[in-house]
């Protein structure tokens, strides 16, 4: 495609796109993204699928682990805060007005 004199080529700074831009419309006209080499091949695709799968069961097996013995700190806390509440004397609050 020919380039006309009112069409500007940038390249974008973020992602090294090279952007058309015709500045009569004052708007992108068309990209084109670089080659990137990092790009997984179709026959990944398996491996990938199944390497995310097993990093999700991982994460989901943690979430329930820690939900189970959730209920078991919690009652340690109990019963470390009862036995705290039990050691301390009672005594009478102070109040603003018994200041004076």
């Amino acid at each position: 495609m020919a380039k006309l004199k009112s069409e500007l080529e940038v390249a974008c700074p973020c992602c090294q796109s090279v952007l058309i831009i015709d500045t009569n419309l004052g708007r992108v006209i068309s990209h084109k993204e670089p080659d990137r080499g990092n790009k997984p091949e179709l026959g990944d695709a398996q491996r990938i699928l199944a390497a995310e799968a097993a990093r999700r069961e991982a994460i989901f097996q943690q979430s329930v682990d820690s939900e189970k013995t959730r209920g078991d700190a919690l009652s340690k806390r109990f019963d470390e805060a009862l036995r705290q509440a039990k050691e301390e004397p009672v005594t009478k609050p102070m109040r603003d007005f018994d200041l004076d």
